[in-house]
């Protein structure tokens, strides 16, 4: 299996050239906190001969297969299994304090999307799992089996922003009184079955509540608003952080932390503000970028993606 012909990293040169200046000493650490396969990482370890890499991933199979694709770098890389709002103690655990880079790729990984057994594919008829680190929580099929229609309602709508949140959690309570629905083509012919035929054309009906059932799996919205300040806290001055997003809701919690850590802290109507009240972080691009029509054709898996990025440039007294 070659892993760079399945796998292609999404918006690989511009995460280069945004976190290139902060990796350019030697002894330089970068973070993948969100490992996968370990194409971004690679690449990186390989155009930056200098740098030591922390990869950090809570899906053990992507651990695996990463250890085997990096292993030729030796001990330049050191993997740690942990869920990334884990980046403090990760990064302490090798014995630093700071770091000079840090690359987040959120999001469902292309190892889980494609293995059907995992559940993540509404595509693909397989057990409701949806763990990304499959030793440990509770599955999807037990999320369908014990919420009770009000608690499915909340997630579908908070979590997919589906509008017909209502109609598909009575139609789930429904079902689940028959049988249990412990796999996903089932749980799409329910979807299906509950959505009328005027909406069916806006897109597939599986897709919000799939993309809700696995945030609440993983706890994924909760563990970014812990992970990003973390994240920021252990960069070193001149360090970098690039973070890639697939969905608004990850995008909205990335775009008020990186908010928060470019904000003056100075009180309103001070005349003069005070280096203790100045930015920790400059933004280095404006807004989100997306990636380019030609990226996309050679990878749509880089059709939805928002990066932002920023850079730190004072430490906090």
């Amino acid at each position: 299996m070659n892993l760079r012909d399945i796998h292609t990293p999404v918006l690989l040169d511009r995460c280069v050239e945004l976190l290139a200046p902060a990796l350019q000493r030697e002894g330089a650490v970068l973070v993948d906190a969100t490992l996968g396969m370990g194409g971004h990482s690679e690449a990186f370890l390989e155009r930056f001969p200098g740098i030591r890499l922390i990869g950090l991933d809570r899906d053990q199979d992507a651990l695996r297969i990463a250890g085997e694709r990096l292993a030729p770098f030796g001990d330049r890389v050191t993997l740690v299994h942990t869920v990334y709002d884990g980046i403090a103690d990760a990064i302490s655990s090798t014995g630093l304090h700071s770091v000079d880079g840090i690359l987040f790729d959120l999001g469902v990984s292309s190892l889980q999307l494609d293995e059907a057994d995992r559940g993540f594919a509404y595509s693909q008829d397989a057990p409701l799992d949806m763990r990304m680190d499959q030793s440990i929580g509770t599955t999807a099929a037990d999320v369908l089996a014990t919420y009770s229609e009000g608690q499915l309602r909340r997630i579908f709508e908070r979590y997919g922003e589906e509008k017909l949140s209502g109609r598909y959690a009575r139609a789930i309570i429904e079902a689940r009184a028959q049988a249990p629905i412990l796999r996903s083509g089932r749980l799409v012919e329910i979807l299906i079955a509950a959505t009328p035929y005027s909406a069916q054309r806006s897109g597939h009906p599986a897709k919000r509540v799939f993309q809700a059932l696995r945030i609440e799996v993983n706890s994924e919205l909760s563990v970014l608003e812990r992970a990003i300040p973390a994240a920021l806290g252990r960069l070193r001055v001149g360090g970098r952080i690039v973070v890639m997003s697939y969905q608004s809701l990850e995008d909205r919690i990335v775009k008020r932390e990186f908010a928060d850590a470019v904000a003056s802290t100075a009180p309103a109507g001070l005349p003069v503000e005070l280096p203790e009240h100045a930015p920790r972080f400059r933004l280095l691009v404006k807004g989100a970028e997306q990636a380019s029509p030609e990226e996309i054709a050679r990878n749509p898996r880089a059709t939805p993606v928002r990066l932002r990025a920023a850079e730190r440039i004072r430490e906090v007294a």
